[in-house]
C-alpha cells in the first residue's frame, strides 16, 4: 500500500528566478561538522588540532561544503573532551593558540566558506574560575551563578547516577546535567546571562559566522526544583536517566526567552546563524524557531537520525516535518553527528549511498558529519581504549560515543595520514581501503558521489529551496518530487536489497518522462526514462522531469 502525501509549503520558498540570490548563506549551506580531536594531527601527539583543519581546508573546499562547524576548542580539562569549558574566550593548547584560530578563520573566509563554533551554555567545567569562586563559600558573589541546594531532588545525570554532587566544604549540593565536573549554570541569574551573551559577542567580533548551541533545551530549570515524575515506560537495562520523565529539568518555558536573547545578539552582527541542538519530539522541537521566528534560525532536525531505515518511516518523517514547520521557518536535515552511531553502521555501506542522495535532495540547510563522505563506520573500542565518560559510567548499554569519533583516515599508511604519533582513539580496521586517498582514485566511490551530489544541489534552486511534493512509500521504494524555479526533479530511492521496477509517479497518476541527472552508482547520467524504470538493489536516482506522457 502506498503512503502518499502532497507536501507543498506556502511560505517564503516561492517560485522565482532569483531564489538562490535571495537566500542567506546559511539557507543555501551544506555544513560539515569537524570533531577536531579526530580530523588531522600536526604535532604528533595523536590528537587533531587547528593547524590540521587548516591543512585539510582545500579538501573541504573541493568537497563543496559551504560551512565548517567545529566542536569545542576552548580551554578544558577534557573530562568530556571540550564540553567542559574552563575559559569561553580562549583556545585549548592541545588544539593550538588563538593565532592558529585566527589563521584558520581567515583561510576559511578566503575560500568563500563560513566557520561555526560550538557554544556550550548549559554548564561549565568545575575548573572554570566562575565555579571555583562559586564553591569557595556560600556568601561568594558568584554562589548564585550555579544551582545549589541544601537537599537534592530526584533529577538524574544524563551520564548516569544522581545529578547532584555534595560539596563537602560548604555543605550544599550542586546540580550537573552531565558529569560532576560539568556544573550547570543558573540562567535565571542576570549576571550569568550577561556574561554568556558577552562570550557570543567576543567570537562574533572576531568574525565567527555563527554558533551551534549545545543542549539548548536544557539551559534553564524549574524555579521550584520539583521532582520529576517516574517514567512508566522505563525498563531495566535502559540508561539510568530514563527512569524519570524530564519535566522539570528540561524544555522549560523560560528557555525561549534565552534563545531569543541569543538570537538578538547574533542578529546584531548581521549575516550570522544560530543553530540549536535539541532532542525533543517534533511538536516541541519546532517551538524553538521562536515567536515570529525570532528564536533559533535552525533547531537541529534529528528526525532522520531517529527513525527506522524504511521507505514508510522515512516518508512519514519527511511529510511530518514539513507539515510541522511554522510558516516561513527554514528546514534543515541531519544524518549524523558526534553523539550518534555512524550512518554507514546504521544502514550499511550500500544504503549509505542512498542516504547521501536522500539528504542532499531535501530542501533546506544540510549537515554532514566528518567521514560520512567516505563511508566511515563505527570502530569497536576495546575496554582498555575507552575514552568517553558516558561509556565509563554506564558500560555496555550502548551509551558510549567513542566508536563514531575515531580518527579520519586520509590514506592507506599505517597511521592513515592522521598522525605521526599514537592516535587518541584507534583507527578503523578497514582504514587501508576506506580512506580519502583510495576513494579519490575511484571515480565511482562514495566520496565522488558526495562531491557530485553537492555540486548538483548547488546548481539547482529546486533542490535547495524547492517544494517537496508527492512523498510516497511503496514497499522498499521511497519517491518524492522537488520542484520550483521552473524545474522539477523526481527522486527514487530503493531501500531494499533486490532490484525493482519503479514508477516515476504515483499509482494511477499520469506517467512522467525525463532524464537521469544522477544515480548513486554514478553510471546512468543522461539516460532517458519514461513512466517506469529499473532500480538496482540499493540504488537511488534523481530524474530531471521533462513532461507528462
Amino acid at each position: 500500500m502506498a503512503f502518499e502525501s502532497g507536501v507543498a509549503r506556502a511560505n517564503s520558498r516561492s517560485g522565482s528566478n532569483d531564489w538562490m540570490q535571495n537566500l542567506t548563506w546559511w539557507q543555501r549551506a551544506v555544513v560539515y561538522e569537524v570533531y577536531p580531536r579526530s580530523f588531522q594531527d600536526t604535532d604528533g601527539n595523536g590528537v587533531g588540532d587547528l593547524a590540521g583543519i587548516l591543512r585539510r581546508l582545500d579538501y573541504l573546499a573541493g568537497l563543496g561544503v559551504d560551512a565548517i562547524w567545529i566542536s569545542p576548542i576552548y580551554p578544558s580539562p577534557m573530562a568530556d573532551f571540550g564540553y567542559d569549558v574552563a575559559d569561553y574566550c580562549g583556545i585549548d593548547p592541545i588544539f593550538g593558540a588563538m593565532a592558529d584560530f585566527d589563521r584558520l578563520l581567515a583561510a576559511v573566509h578566503e575560500r568563500g566558506m563560513r566557520l561555526i563554533l560550538d557554544f556550550v551554555p548549559n554548564h561549565t567545567s568545575s575548573q572554570h574560575p566562575w565555579f571555583l569562586e562559586s564553591r569557595s563559600s556560600r556568601t561568594n558573589a558568584k554562589r548564585d551563578w550555579y544551582l545549589w541546594r541544601d537537599e537534592p531532588n530526584n533529577w538524574l545525570s544524563n551520564f548516569g547516577g544522581p545529578g547532584w554532587e555534595l560539596d563537602e566544604a560548604t555543605g550544599q549540593y550542586y546540580y550537573h546535567s552531565f558529569l560532576k565536573e560539568q556544573p550547570d549554570l543558573n540562567w535565571r541569574n542576570p549576571a550569568v546571562k550577561a556574561a554568556m551573551l558577552d562570550v557570543l559577542r567576543f567570537w562574533l567580533a572576531k568574525g565567527v559566522d555563527g554558533f551551534r548551541v549545545d543542549v539548548m533545551w536544557l539551559m534553564i530549570k524549574d524555579a521550584e526544583f520539583r521532582d520529576n515524575p517516574d517514567n512508566p515506560g522505563y525498563r531495566p537495562g535502559q540508561p539510568e536517566n530514563q527512569k524519570h520523565l524530564p519535566v522539570y529539568n528540561a524544555n522549560r518555558p523560560e528557555v525561549h526567552e534565552i534563545v531569543a536573547e541569543m538570537r538578538r545578539v547574533v542578529d546584531g552582527f548581521g549575516d550570522r546563524v544560530l543553530i540549536g541542538e535539541i532532542y525533543l519530539p517534533l511538536p516541541q522541537l519546532v517551538t524553538y524557531y521562536g515567536a515570529d521566528l525570532k528564536g533559533a534560525n535552525l533547531p537541529f532536525n534529528f528526525q532522520l537520525l531517529q527513525c527506522a531505515w524504511s521507505a514508510k518511516a522515512l516518508a512519514g518523517v519527511i511529510a511530518g516535518y514539513d507539515a510541522a514547520l511554522p510558516t516561513g521557518a527554514w528546514p534543515n536535515w541531519v544524518l549524523g553527528n558526534h553523539d550518534q552511531p555512524r550512518l554507514a553502521s546504521r544502514v550499511g555501506a550500500h544504503q549509505a549511498r542512498v542516504a547521501a542522495m536522500l539528504l542532499l535532495t531535501l530542501p533546506g540547510t544540510l549537515t554532514i558529519y566528518y567521514g560520512e563522505e567516505i563511508g566511515m563506520c563505527d570502530v569497536k573500542i576495546a575496554p582498555e581504549d575507552v575514552q568517553d565518560p558516558a561509556e565509563k559510567n554506564e558500560p555496555g548499554i550502548g551509551a558510549g560515543r567513542d566508536p563514531e569519533r575515531t580518527p579520519m583516515p586520509w590514506d592507506a599508511t599505517p597511521l592513515a595520514g592522521f598522525t605521526e604519533g599514537l592516535p587518541w582513539l584507534p583507527l578503523g580496521p578497514d582504514h587501508e581501503a576506506v580512506n580519502v586517498s583510495v576513494l579519490e582514485a575511484d571515480p565511482a566511490s562514495i566520496l565522488h558521489l558526495y562531491r557530485r551530489l553537492i555540486a548538483l544541489r548547488r546548481s539547482h534552486a529546486a533542490l535547495v529551496a524547492g517544494r517537496v511534493e508527492a512523498v510516497a512509500a511503496e514497499g522498499n521504494l521511497l519517491r518524492y518530487g522537488s520542484g520550483g524555479d521552473g524545474e522539477r526533479f523526481v527522486v527514487l530511492l530503493n531501500l531494499g536489497h533486490e532490484e525493482m521496477e519503479a514508477g516515476l509517479s504515483a499509482d494511477g497518476a499520469a506517467a512522467v518522462s525525463g532524464t537521469i541527472a544522477m544515480s548513486t552508482c554514478l553510471d546512468r547520467e543522461g539516460e532517458a526514462v519514461r513512466g517506469t524504470m529499473r532500480l538496482r538493489a540499493a540504488e537511488g536516482v534523481i530524474v530531471r522531469a521533462r513532461s507528462v506522457v
